[in-house]
């Protein structure tokens, strides 16, 4: 299997080149096959269905914010089965909401969205939960606002698409994160952390293989770990569509 049979592009990235129509043309000229949309994206999804099939892209994930799922989650999988989308990710609790929260706020999240994912799993779609850094603060003695928020969900399919790099930043190793709930892993965000003072303009990311994160040791372990889709990603690129291409170009030649 070569990478791009799992390889996407999440077009947060490239969310300042234009309309979807231009984001999409600027991913199939990189070489992707695939893009993660983000919530607004399932706003019209006809719209998003006609514009990925005029640059022959499929969406295989999706993001989808929290309050679009509690306000309408009928609508949000409507979305996704109409772009055949079998992934949704939250991405990430609202700011003001998680604020200075203990352990039972983020263990209510985790069942809040457990049971979200009870609905998905109903019409053959997996619904999951995206990382940030904040996520692996101590809510408790040894116990992390991630690891509050899957005991929350308990038994229900709520999956995980790990942000390899938020991990990173938070100061958690990657390996021992990743294994100690690969038993929800479906996905992995590939992004890359410069290097101490540079890129700072960029809030401190950089292309895949020119930071500090060794993909060549954490793409394999992603996919050992369940990862079936990998997602490359960046918050803030300076130049969108070469870190895009840049970015495809060294996995090709150095993931396996």
């Amino acid at each position: 299997m070569s990478v791009d049979d799992v390889l996407s592009l999440q077009l947060w990235t490239l969310r300042d080149v234009g309309d979807l129509p231009a984001q999409l043309a600027i991913a199939r000229q990189a070489g992707y096959e695939r893009v993660e949309p983000i919530g607004g994206h399932l706003a019209d999804p006809q719209g998003t269905r006609q514009a990925l099939a005029a640059e022959g892209l499929t969406a295989p994930t999706t993001h989808v914010g929290l309050d679009a799922l509690r306000q309408d989650i009928d609508a949000v999988i409507e979305a996704c089965q109409v772009l055949e989308i079998g992934q949704a990710f939250m991405p990430a609790v609202p700011g003001d909401e998680r604020a200075n929260r203990g352990r039972d706020y983020w263990h209510g999240i985790g069942a809040e969205l457990g049971r979200m994912a009870e609905r998905f799993s109903g019409e053959g779609i997996i619904l999951g939960f995206h990382n940030h850094d904040w996520d692996f603060a101590e809510v408790a003695p040894g116990e992390t606002a991630l690891d509050a928020l899957f005991a929350g969900a308990g038994s229900a399919p709520l999956a995980w698409e790990a942000d390899v790099a938020w991990i990173a930043r938070s100061g958690t190793s990657v390996e021992d994160a990743l294994r100690r709930h690969a038993n929800r892993l479906v996905a992995a965000h590939v992004k890359d952390i410069a290097p101490a003072g540079q890129n700072l303009d960029q809030d401190g990311w950089s292309d895949v293989g020119a930071g500090t994160l060794d993909w060549t040791a954490l793409w394999p372990l992603c996919r050992e770990l369940g990862a079936e889709w990998m997602v490359v990603e960046h918050d803030k690129p300076a130049d969108p569509a070469g870190f895009a291409a840049a970015s495809r170009a060294y996995l090709k030649a150095n993931a396996v």
